[in-house]
């Protein structure tokens, strides 16, 4: 399947006034509701009546509100023109509001139909006694804060509504069991909700109340431009790449599909777990079967016919077998000019937890070694391994390699201590050699890490936190980026060392390294502590509507920059996958501090302008291919290739073929 994009849709003010009378309106009602239960089925909330006993805008037109609730829940037909009450009739009262909601979807019938004309909003903490029965199959925590629009909208204030603001529409889109919208009368209960939001949800991650002692205490006085943004140093994201930063970027930039075209689409073996790409002749699927070769072409990745089996019988038709028995890898890392190929199999289903991995010669298509990871004599477990620097798996003498557990970082050495290969024969399970690292006494809970071109690293943690380690030193860190509250489940940095982007489960953060020394000269985050001029990170979402297309159910994963291995070169886009999309981010654009998608934001700039690869089934992985297989000069994007269970796709991004 190709491109696709979504749209927000504009909700014009007018609309905030239009004047029927009672019949024409309970008319409108009654089509409106048709449409909402052909458009939702499944999805549509259902009315609640409930208390809310630590109200944070609590009035005396609670129980009015309540009975009114209570009303509606009993389907009774009434004017919606008569009060329902006092707040939510007067559009001067602080929190009257109008509420939208969004039907159709994707379709070209989609649009926004007024839910509730004149209601309110409040925002409270629900205690057990709160619940009631419908309330014991969701996610309702004790003492968090809550949002509660009118009668249809009770939702956990938190990242997953994937909350978007338009400041000038005085508008709030998010996400509740549908797609909702919130217009205000005045810009003043506009800019009240999202700082009521914003301290509810700082509260509600932290367990901390949003005063300005708290918010130093979570994040430090060097990162406190990362709470109050509009104070942050943000000349390093302006000073970079001048040549290309002054792009004008329109108020609602367009997203044209014509350069994002699929080159082809072949199946795969089926059970498809990771996609490893090479940046010489060949790339790689590692699935349930084996390892599938692929070539690797200008316009993406062709099958070769070639698979190496895990199964331990004989091969017949271009296969050959590894003795893996139904161990199936969920890590593959390509070492020695991409001759040869570590596996990692986690020896607990759920877990990515492992004592030891396999080293696959290419060319032979088999087993040469079963390693296994000690130290001091003692079994230990690895997480994660990734190559010493964003080149090396293309040096022939490659022997080392960097491994992560939850409280490790370190370096394997697949030499003996005297600096010689081991000898295979000699040895039934010949023991990697720690070469350098570090063993923490606390809990990091580190989840990942990626290595720039000179070798310096970046963790990312379960607390959020993204920790840089120079090349010459694992044990402490340079810097340590503070969490925004969710964890980090992927981590990638650009070849220079500028650039940082962590995924997380509903959004992707992206990091500026740079900063000033005291002697005035430009350095990254991996070589120096930053001081406290460290410029606001820039978050990539998907607006609410795309984020209810993906489904609840699916998280954020595999955050990559294109790929570039050399010096004076740049990423040029962003890529991660969520459900059924591959979601792609121009780097440049997010880069522009003068993009449309800042404009009338409050707090951390969010970028929502991408392009999605839509396919028929959950992908696996989406990344591109290495900078050198770009269609052209001028068109200089590598393929993007994605990888779902049962196919893998290219497209070309430059519209070449």
């Amino acid at each position: 399947m190709g491109t696709t994009q979504s749209r927000d849709g504009h909700i014009s003010d007018s609309d905030d006034y239009e004047e029927v009378d009672d019949r024409d309106e309970e008319d409108e009602d009654e089509e409106e509701e048709e449409h909402y239960d052909d458009a939702l089925a499944d999805h549509q909330p259902k009315s609640h009546s409930f208390t809310t006993p630590k109200s944070r805008t609590a009035s005396a037109s609670d129980s009015i509100n309540d009975l009114d609730a209570k009303l509606n829940a009993l389907k009774l037909k009434y004017s919606s023109a008569s009060p329902s009450s006092t707040s939510s009739q007067n559009p001067n009262s602080k929190n009257a509001v109008k509420l939208y909601l969004h039907i159709g979807g994707n379709t070209p019938k989609a649009k926004w139909i007024i839910s509730e004309k004149f209601t309110s909003y409040d925002f409270f903490k629900m205690s057990d006694g709160d619940r009631d029965d419908e309330d014991e199959e969701e996610d309702f925590g004790e003492g968090y804060w809550f949002l509660k629009v009118g009668t249809k909208v009770r939702s956990k204030v938190a990242t997953d509504m994937q909350l978007k603001m338009f400041g000038d529409q005085r508008r709030i889109d998010f996400v509740s069991k549908g797609v909702w919208a919130l217009k205000f009368y005045t810009d003043e209960q506009y800019r009240r909700f999202v700082t009521e939001f914003q301290d509810c949800l700082f509260e509600n991650v932290y367990g901390l109340e949003a005063t300005e002692e708290n918010k130093v205490k979570i994040y430090g006085k060097e990162f406190m431009g990362w709470v109050k943004p509009e104070v942050a140093d943000d000349s390093m994201w302006e000073d970079t790449d001048d040549e290309l930063q002054k792009i004008s970027s329109p108020a609602t930039p367009a997203r044209s599909n014509q350069d994002l075209l699929e080159e082809f689409e072949e199946a795969s073996n089926g059970g498809v777990q990771s996609l490893t790409l090479g940046a010489l002749d060949n790339s790689f699927l590692v699935s349930d079967n084996g390892v599938q070769v692929y070539r690797n072409l200008r316009h993406g990745i062709h099958g070769k016919g070639i698979c190496v089996k895990f199964d331990s019988g004989n091969s017949r038709g271009g296969s050959s077998s590894l003795g893996l028995g139904e161990s199936t890898p969920n890590k593959a890392l390509l070492m020695r000019a991409e001759t040869n190929m570590l596996l990692m199999s986690p020896f607990k289903e759920g877990k990515p937890h492992t004592t030891g991995l396999q080293q696959l010669d290419i060319e032979s298509g088999k087993i040469v070694t079963d390693w296994k990871f000690e130290k001091d004599g003692t079994e230990i477990t690895m997480r994660d391994i990734t190559n010493d620097t964003k080149g090396s798996q293309l040096d022939p003498s490659e022997s080392t390699f960097l491994g992560l557990d939850d409280n490790r970082l370190c370096q394997w050495d697949m030499r003996d201590r005297k600096g010689i290969v081991q000898n295979i024969a000699s040895s039934n399970s010949p023991v990697l050699h720690w070469s350098q690292g570090h063993q923490f006494s606390r809990g990091t809970n580190f989840q990942c890490f990626a290595t720039t071109g000179d070798g310096s690293i970046v963790v990312g943690s379960l607390d959020g936190k993204i920790r840089l380690y120079s090349k010459t030193s694992m044990r402490q860190a340079k810097t340590a980026f503070p969490g925004l509250g969710s964890p980090i489940t992927n981590v990638d940095v650009t070849y220079d060392g500028k650039w940082i982007l962590g995924t997380t489960d509903t959004y992707l953060v992206l990091i500026c390294t740079l900063f000033t020394d005291k002697d005035g000269k430009t350095k990254t985050g991996f070589n120096g502590r930053m001081g406290n001029r460290i410029p606001a990170p820039r978050l990539l979402k998907l607006t609410p509507l795309d984020s209810h297309l993906a489904g609840s159910d699916n998280k954020f994963h595999g955050g990559h920059f294109s790929w570039v291995t050399e010096n004076g070169k740049q990423e040029r886009h962003l890529v991660a996958t969520v459900g059924k999309f591959s979601v792609i981010w121009d780097f440049q654009q997010v880069k522009n501090t003068a993009h449309g998608c800042y404009r009338n934001q409050q707090g951390l700039k969010s970028c929502y302008c991408y392009k999605i690869v839509l396919k028929d089934e959950s992908i696996v992985e989406s990344r591109f291919m290495h900078d050198k297989f770009a269609a052209s000069d001028s068109s200089p994007e590598a393929p993007l290739v994605v990888a779902t269970p049962m196919k893998v796709s290219s497209f070309s991004l430059s519209g070449k073929r």
